[in-house]
């Protein structure tokens, strides 16, 4: 495996394991708020971090590669509103596209097509990622200011359940 890609793919576990810290500090936060509807769904999506986290983790041991895990940052982001967190959500979101979009320029530059197949599903989850988020800001836009709306919303996002990512490596 090219050097570059297996250092990116590496450091890309990190990032995916402070995307499921990140998640649960949203959680954190609406659970301290009671929107306990809120908290189920971001501690969702730090599940699907952590497990996107091994993708890369089993990944990386299938080729035979090594593995470094390095410390996880503390999220920095100041959660000072709803709409604030959720916003930081479709920020953070672009931001781990972009990091999967160098994974995969740089496999394309060396034509490791192994690893771009491995990405396929990444870049689409990230497009799917990146639309939950902004529906998310769209609903709360609409809902957020007006009680009975957000404690329809509330229970909508109480209503998702886990469910572990399909990819077979």
């Amino acid at each position: 495996m090219d050097a570059r890609v297996k250092k990116l793919l590496n450091e890309q576990i990190n990032k995916e394991f402070y995307s499921a810290y990140l998640y649960l500090d949203f959680s954190n936060y609406f659970e301290n708020k009671g929107l306990d509807g809120f908290a189920n769904w971001y501690k969702i999506q730090a599940m699907e971090e952590r497990d996107h986290a091994m993708l890369f983790y089993q990944y990386l041991h299938n080729n035979d590669e090594k593995v470094t895990l390095d410390a996880i940052a503390k999220p920095d982001v100041v959660l000072d509103s709803d709409m604030t967190v959720l916003k930081a959500g479709l920020k953070h979101e672009k931001y781990v596209t972009s990091l999967i979009n160098d994974i995969y320029a740089a496999a394309y530059e060396v034509k490791d097509f192994r690893a771009m197949q491995f990405l396929d599903w990444f870049v689409k989850e990230q497009g799917e990622e990146e639309t939950n988020a902004n529906d998310l800001i769209s609903k709360m836009e609409l809902f957020g200011s007006d009680s009975k709306g957000l404690y329809m919303l509330n229970s909508e996002l109480g209503a998702r359940v886990y469910s572990a990512p399909s990819l077979v490596l």
